[in-house]
This record gives structure tokens, sequence and C-alpha cells, in this order.
């Protein structure tokens, strides 16, 4: 118990808290931040249904402080005591709101309008809820207009973390904790009952996709994952397109004979000819079409009417006439195709993947794969929790992959 003098509220929160590892989180965000704490009541629930409640008084040396700690506890399930609802201001400008707006987290989130509490729809990390009417949305900053009315402050906010239930102990793998050192053939194993528990309910599985895929000969795996019907969406770079072409075109990827492993003399050029070759037919569709494309990831997406979505950068060769050069029109249209997705999968792209994550909901569960541990963990660290890190070859993952879920009769 803390004599800390100062600035006090009190919050309350439910649910797994201890299995989730919520309660010591919310401890460790009040010293953190420099406040103190006293728990006024915790309740520790007995049974897998049975939910714990606490109730904490939390301090700090200053209003402004102390709003800006109890902000922080929000994304943990805390919520004021008071019954009061969300402060409202009035967006002055376009693209630009109070300065105590409430940041979004990618939980779920509910906000109090005249003593009613309303779903945050289109939830996602790093955005701002607008009331309008009986509803609220989160949108970005971006598409704030003059006028919106706009969330604000600490108070009429409720945020629901997904926890961890204690019997879901066959699932105890899907942490963001992150090691080279697990078999791969058991987290394969459950990340393919994953994709069948996915598809079977009807939802959509998305994959996130770096041109390593086609460099590490993974591709012909990733084809035949798409002729399963286990791709829904893909979303990927200029470079994919680029080198999956690349290799149907010419049999190398970055210039290297992906039979041999030898590079091909003038092999450096061939990126370029193939983005040429695309482009000169009108662009991926119509190359598949007329024939210059016959193999690759592009054709059995485009034979399967799997929607592909291209997002350039500055590194880009070309690029691919159908890649989307506007960020901002490339970061919409890729949030508009994850509204269906019920499962994400990143192979091998850090800056793609993180900005995938970005724009997910905590309850979309997200396998990051990559031979790099960094790239799986700073994913998770930049708010993606929900996030299953599988350290290993991509192509490697995608041959055990697609053994397992193809036909047994198949294997």
């Amino acid at each position: 118990m803390s004599d800390t003098p100062g600035y006090t509220a009190v919050v309350t929160a439910e649910g797994h808290l201890v299995d989730s590892r919520i309660l010591t989180a919310i401890f460790d965000t009040v010293i953190e931040r420099g406040g103190a704490f006293d728990v006024l009541h915790f309740d520790l629930g007995r049974t897998n249904d049975d939910f714990s409640r606490l109730t904490l008084r939390v301090s700090a040396d200053g209003a402004d402080s102390l709003a800006r700690l109890v902000e922080e506890l929000i994304p943990f399930g805390c919520q004021t005591v008071r019954e009061q609802d969300v402060l409202i201001r009035t967006a002055d400008r376009d693209g630009c709101v109070p300065d105590d707006f409430y940041v979004t987290t990618n939980q779920r989130t509910d906000v109090r309008v005249e003593g009613r509490w309303v779903p945050v729809e289109r939830q996602r990390m790093d955005a701002v809820v607008v009331v309008e009417g009986d509803r609220a949305v989160c949108r970005k900053l971006r598409e704030v207009r003059a006028g919106d009315r706009i969330a604000c402050g600490v108070d009429g906010l409720r945020v629901t973390p997904e926890f961890r239930d204690r019997d879901r102990s066959d699932f105890a793998f899907m942490t963001n904790e992150v090691s080279s050192e697990r078999r791969v053939e058991v987290s394969v194993e459950r990340v393919a009952a994953m994709m069948r528990e996915t598809r079977a309910r009807g939802a959509r599985i998305a994959f996130v996709v770096g041109p390593v895929v086609v460099h590490t000969g993974g591709a012909g795996y990733f084809c035949e994952l798409i002729r399963l019907g286990y791709v829904n969406l893909v979303l990927a770079g200029n470079a994919l397109a680029v080198h999956d072409a690349e290799l149907a075109l010419f049999g190398t990827s970055l210039g290297v004979d992906l039979e041999k492993g030898n590079p091909v003399h003038g092999g450096h050029r061939h990126h370029m000819r193939a983005i040429n070759a695309i482009n000169r037919a009108g662009g991926l569709r119509r190359a598949v079409e007329t024939g210059v494309l016959t193999s690759g990831v592009i054709v059995e997406c485009v034979r399967r009417g799997v929607d592909c979505l291209l997002a350039g950068s500055i590194r880009d060769d070309g690029p691919i006439a159908d890649t989307l050069t506007d960020m901002v029109a490339a970061q919409d249209r890729y949030a508009e195709a994850l509204e269906s997705a019920g499962m994400v999968i990143v192979l091998s792209t850090m800056l793609h993947g993180i900005g995938v994550g970005n724009m997910l909901p905590a309850w979309v569960p997200v396998v990051c794969v990559d031979i790099n541990p960094a790239v799986v963990t700073k994913l998770a660290d930049r708010g993606s929790s929900q996030t299953i890190g599988l350290v290993t070859d991509v192509g490697l993952f995608l041959h055990q992959l697609a053994s397992r879920l193809a036909p047994r009769e198949g294997r």
C-alpha cells in the first residue's frame, strides 16, 4: 500500500487477469509511469469460466500525469468507476482532432454515449473514435473531417482484452514468445488446424508474402495451398510479383538458377526483363490471360480468383504496372481487404507484416514465419500481441504446411 500523495483515480478491471498476465502488466505500467497503486479489492476467479475482478486506486503527481496513466491502463481492460459518458469534442479542421483525443488499440472497445455502451466498429490500433449518432467508428487521422465528433479523455471508455482461457492449453503456443528451438512440425500442425477451422466457419485466410517465398523455393508449395483453397487473399509488395515472374520466365530468382543454385550469366538483368514483359502485356492479369505467364503464384491467384494486392515502396524497380504506388491508397485497399479476414499468415516480410498487423483487431490471429527471430519479435512488440511467432525457413514451413493440408490420399 502506497502513501504517495497526489491526484488519484479508481479503476476496475475484470477477466482472466492472472492467466493472461494482465494483472502483472497493470501493476508494472503504474510503476513504470512513476505512479503508485492501492489494491482496494481483488476477487480471484476459481473456475475456467469465472472472471477475476480488480478495483485499483492509482495515484500520480499531477492531473495530466494521472490522465496519461489511466489512458495507459485502458488497453488492459481498466476503466474508471465514474459512470460518465465519453467526452466528445468536435474536430475543427480536416485531418486534425482535439489534443486530448483517445488513441485506439486493436482490442475490442466500447464508448458510453447517452448512458449506453456502443461497440466501436472497424477496430484497429492508432486511430481515433468518431461518434456518429448511435454508432462509433475507428478512423485514421487522415479520414477525419471538420465537424466530426471525436471521443476524448479517459471516461466512458471500455476495452476488453483478448484473454487466454485456462482451458486452452492445446493452443498454449499462441503467445508472442519467440524461439528457434521449438519443433517446427508441431507448430505447423497446429497452424494447419487453425486454417481448417477458419475455412470451416467461412472466414478468409490472408497471406502477407515476401519475395523470400520465391528465393527459398517455397513458391511451388504456396501454389499448392492456393489450389487447395486455403489462400483467399495475398498482400505483398512489388518484389513478390517481380521475382515470381522472373522464375516463370527465366527459371531464376535474383539471377540465381533455383534448380542448380548457381548464378546465371547476365541473370542480374532478368528481373528487369520480367517487369518489362509484364508491363508490355498490360499487367499481371493480361500476362496470364495471353500466356506470357504460365506458372507461379500470380498465375494461380488469377486462375483461382484470389485477390492479390501489391503495395509499392521507394526501393521498387519498375514497378510492375499493378503495383499501388500511392501509399495512402495502398493502405486503404489493404485495410478494406482485411475486414473479412479470419486469420493472417505473414511469410518473411517485416515491413508489410507490421503494416498489416497495425490494421487488424486483436481477435484475428496472426502467424509470423521468418528465419530471423528479430522480425517475429518486432511484429509482436509493435502491438500485435496476437502474433504467433515461428522461427524457421519459410520454404520448409510451406512444404510441411502443404503436406498437412493436402488430402490424405495425395500425401
